[in-house]
């Protein structure tokens, strides 16, 4: 498959559906080669590294066998003992974590995956996010020099997240993402740091088993090649285009999208309707959660009676929050919102579609100028 064909597949399809379907071109085109994957954790939950563990058909253990992929060091899946072993010094690799991510790092020829967010505080030490006697900004500064390529997994890896969210420490703190704090790529670590390497963001709190799984075995397979095609499959937030495209949204999919368009919206919790009242963020969230799904591809959130809190874009949780409120503030029809040309006597039905219209169009725009910026 060329590129293009690979990309439209792997939107379409889950990672169990594509690797099952492609196993024998897999296998051919990656039976030599092994690709090393050195994954580190910042500050965050571990919450994507858990929705990986949950991906099924392939689970984990298959997707590394089937792309042929040597995970030198995970700190949540490691084997090492540790520091000490039965009383003694653990001087080795082999049970001693510490040297065995040393190693790695020394070696290079290694696509780093990074998960959490990268503290700068105080004062630029990083010592904000310590790892026994070293702070993780050492460590990914070390990992970061080394690697082929970095993917930036989760919300606070890509941008931050919710460490970086504002608060009266949040300057002191001084968390960052990869290439970019919140929508702001002057700030990322890496310029921090002064390092340049091709980025992909996956974002997403946590992102989805997909989302890692099929960038992944686009970057083994060479469908996306580093750097050269980076240009072409990313939005401007460094997101793969496939899975957060920019000229749709998770609404234009929703399952309630049907209860939008006749103007049923819900203003309490646990009935059918739309969520818009209640605070979803669906309309401005770039991501394709409503048709790909989660839990094996059964559910997802507004499907299961939870707005959308958009946790797919640069500016979460600030951006969307308070979570349960409404924030339709901005004019979508003559100049008035949503409830205004309710009470001044717009059909309901009418309504709904024709605030759905000019929304998008005034985020199209709006994104057309900012691209210009």
């Amino acid at each position: 498959m060329d590129r293009r064909t690979f990309l439209k597949v792997a939107g379409a399809i889950g990672a169990s559906a594509f690797l099952g379907i492609y196993h024998s071109d897999i296998s051919n085109a990656i039976e030599i080669s092994k690709t090393k994957i050195v994954w580190i954790h910042g500050a965050e939950c571990t919450g994507c590294s858990e929705s990986l563990l949950n991906a099924e058909n392939p689970d984990i253990v298959q997707a590394i066998q089937k792309l042929n992929v040597d995970l030198v060091y995970h700190e949540t899946l490691l084997a090492q003992q540790g520091i000490f072993v039965d009383g003694r010094l653990a001087g080795t690799s082999e049970l001693n974590s510490e040297i065995l991510l040393n190693d790695a790092i020394e070696e290079g020829g290694y696509i780093l995956v990074v998960e959490g967010s990268i503290a700068n505080g105080p004062n630029g030490s990083g010592k904000y996010c310590m790892y026994g006697e070293r702070p993780f900004k050492d460590i990914f500064k070390k990992a970061a020099e080394n690697a082929d390529m970095i993917l930036a997994v989760g919300m606070c890896a890509t941008y931050g997240g919710v460490n970086a969210a504002d608060s009266a420490i949040t300057d002191l703190m001084d968390f960052r993402g990869v290439s970019f704090l919140k929508e702001d790529p002057s700030k990322g670590m890496l310029t921090e740091l002064g390092i340049s390497k091709p980025v992909i963001n996956v974002p997403g709190c946590p992102a989805h088993p997909d989302w890692m799984l099929l960038t992944l075995a686009a970057v083994i397979l060479g469908k996306i090649r580093v750097p050269d095609d980076l240009d072409a499959v990313l939005d401007k937030y460094d997101r793969p285009l496939v899975f957060f495209p920019a000229d749709h949204t998770l609404h234009d999919n929703c399952p309630r999208r049907g209860f939008y368009d006749v103007g049923k919206l819900d203003t309490d919790l646990s009935g059918d309707g739309c969520l818009w009242k209640l605070g979803c963020k669906g309309p401005y969230t770039h991501s394709d959660c409503a048709l790909r799904k989660w839990n094996g591809s059964v559910n997802m959130c507004t499907q299961a009676g939870s707005p959308c809190i958009s946790c797919c874009e640069p500016g979460f949780p600030d951006s969307s929050s308070p979570f349960y409120e409404e924030a339709e503030d901005k004019p979508v029809l003559f100049g008035m919102n949503a409830d205004s040309l309710a009470k001044v006597g717009v059909g309901t039905a009418i309504l709904a579609g024709a605030a759905h219209a000019v929304r998008r169009i005034v985020v199209d725009k709006d994104d057309e100028k900012e691209g210009e910026v």
